[in-house]
């Protein structure tokens, strides 16, 4: 009991995220069940089953589209973090620390300390590879989630053409259309929307005790802070 509740204490953070995470995927799951077999209603067609329609390949769509686009946002936002700067932000380094760093400030090689992962000890492709993992996961992912969304949505919008009388088409053809885009650019914008309020908001609001502000009584103009 007492190692559970330290986990629990320890790991609290992404517990509480992930809880949330999957309470809003079942709400979801069965709003979007309810919505659909009211609309198979309204035009006289069978409903389905819940199991039938969390397989389907339009709540997988839904689901996909919202995943990829938060992928995406983090994945930009930690590159870009790499060299651009906001002053007075405490989502952004200071003027001074913009690029890559030295070895010393990343704790890398000769100024590895007892506790760094191994591959930061190295002076090999593996520090290179493991100094850039966490874009390359994040990048691959992004990219995994985006091309299931397309497929996802291509066989709905076939599905779709099909019960207009309408020709189907392929893969790459829905890749290059306007709904497919259309579909992906409306969540990339409130993305990048998102973190740009957020990088802004840090300069002159503040949230005591969160590690995302700046300390209260830090000045608007002092950068990369954390309270």
């Amino acid at each position: 009991m007492a190692r559970g509740r330290r986990f629990l204490s320890e790991n609290s953070l992404s517990v509480f995220f992930f809880v949330l995470f999957a309470l809003t995927v079942v709400g979801q799951s069965f709003a979007g069940w309810l919505k659909f077999n009211d609309e198979q209603t309204v035009h006289g067609e069978p409903t389905v089953s819940f199991a039938r329609f969390i397989g389907s390949s339009g709540f997988g769509a839904d689901l996909l589209e919202n995943w990829q686009s938060e992928w995406l946002q983090f994945w930009v936002f930690a590159l870009a973090t790499v060299w651009l700067i906001q002053k007075g932000s405490n989502e952004s380094k200071t003027p001074e620390d913009a690029g890559l760093e030295d070895d010393e400030k990343q704790q890398v090689g000769q100024f590895a300390v007892e506790d760094s992962p191994r591959w930061a000890r190295v002076k090999d492709w593996r520090l290179h590879l493991y100094s850039n993992s966490f874009v390359i996961v994040m990048g691959v992912v992004f990219l995994a989630t985006w091309i299931a969304q397309s497929f996802a949505a291509w066989t709905v919008y076939n599905d779709e053409q099909r019960t207009h009388e309408q020709p189907s088409v392929s893969w790459s053809q829905y890749f290059a259309s306007s709904d497919f885009w259309e579909r992906s650019l409306q969540n990339w914008q409130s993305e990048f929307l998102a973190v740009g309020t957020m990088v802004v908001f840090t300069i002159y609001l503040r949230q005591r005790g969160s590690p995302e502000s700046k300390p209260v009584g830090a000045p608007h103009h002092e950068t990369a802070s954390s309270g």
